[in-house]
């Protein structure tokens, strides 16, 4: 009966504990409760607006680029390297010597064509005197004239030959990689250098037969590669396939591109943008207000009620991209005010507060530094 207080005590100090405890842990709820039902502060926006503009009518496609001549330098016959007169890379003009096989065999049977070519020569110029004096026959002079032809020709064929022991340029261009080397013997075909022209330079690429009467020659063209994503080059259609290929139904098309500076080079992948002749109306937003997702691309739509500005996300349909610009197919009409940029930062149906234009550009300058 003496130890009932102390019971009673400690189931009190007990009881006292936890009590406090479940305080507390109440008081941290209600804590958490209180901060979850407050509304953050409104999210500070850049607004802008879906126009309404004119764009000149295009087709897109795909192609390569390719020199307007171009071939690999080949030998016509076979011989041993004994001179190379150019660099890798280098600019040539038509005719320059390139490579010299080694000729001694070629001159020396050159000098023996012509020597017989001047022993025929005096035998018909003798035979030409004596034919009007009747010392011999018509079929004697005819023979030695036929044989001073003849020998004419074998020492053409010879020089014919020996010019072909120099390999020159067939045209002006640029130079590629050497692939002979010094004292090499060459068969007959062997690829020496590739030599090019890049100024001006081609972009073939393929169309639909749908789009055939939407191009003609002299469109203008836009060509972007992978080599300079952030420059346009331009030229124009030149020409287009006289057929329409049977198993791809699609026709090919020749422009041609202005390349002073030699940047291009054939091989290239281009995209290809050909500008019809007609405009059509489409609406637009900057490409900032645009969020690419897997599920459809959006746009946060700004709507103003009495609790104030907030924003609705609206899936949209989008189609071409011109100068930071992306033509808005389906979701928004024109003159629709919608979210500039920052889309990762916002919710659907969360408050805003759009920030005047000077405020707007400070922050964004702020930001690319």
């Amino acid at each position: 009966m003496r130890n009932a207080p102390r019971l009673l005590v400690g189931l009190l100090v007990l009881f006292l504990i936890l009590g406090g405890l479940f305080g507390l842990r109440y008081l941290q709820l209600k804590g958490q409760q209180a901060a979850m039902s407050r509304q953050p502060p409104p999210a500070q926006v850049e607004a802008t607006r879906s126009q309404l503009q004119r764009w000149q009518a295009t087709v897109s496609a795909i192609g390569d680029l390719r020199a307007v001549n171009g071939v690999r330098v080949a030998n016509e016959i076979a011989g041993v390297v004994d001179r190379i007169e150019f660099e890798s890379g280098q600019r040539v003009q038509t005719g320059d010597l390139l490579v010299h096989l080694d000729d001694e065999t070629d001159v020396a049977a050159l000098a023996t064509a012509e020597a017989e070519a001047r022993r025929a020569r005096q035998q018909f110029e003798r035979f030409s005197d004596l034919i009007g004096q009747d010392a011999v026959s018509q079929a004697q002079f005819d023979e030695a004239r036929a044989t001073y032809e003849a020998s004419q020709a074998r020492v053409s064929e010879q020089q014919a030959l020996l010019a072909k022991k120099s390999v020159r340029a067939p045209f002006s261009g640029t130079l590629g990689l050497r692939q002979v080397d010094l004292g090499e013997f060459v068969p007959v075909g062997t690829p020496i250098v590739e030599i090019n022209v890049l100024d001006p330079i081609h972009v073939d690429f393929t169309i639909g037969e749908a789009e055939l009467p939407r191009i003609r020659t002299g469109d203008a063209v836009e060509v972007r590669v992978a080599a300079y994503p952030d420059e346009v080059f331009t030229g124009e259609v030149l020409a287009l396939e006289s057929s329409v290929r049977p198993a791809t139904r699609t026709v090919e098309v020749r422009a041609r591109l202005s390349n002073p500076d030699r940047r291009l080079r054939p091989g290239m992948f281009a995209n290809v943008t050909v500008f019809e002749d007609i405009e059509r109306q489409v609406i637009t937003v900057p490409r900032t207000a645009i969020s690419y997702n897997t599920y459809g691309d959006f746009v946060y739509r700004i709507d103003e009620d009495e609790g104030g500005q907030r924003v609705e996300r609206v899936q949209v349909r989008t189609g071409e991209v011109r100068d930071g610009q992306v033509e808005i197919l389906e979701g928004l009409d024109a003159d629709v005010r919608v979210v500039a940029a920052g889309l990762q930062r916002l919710r659907d149906g969360q408050a805003v507060q759009v920030r005047p234009a000077a405020d707007a550009e400070a922050a964004s300058g702020a930001e690319s530094r």
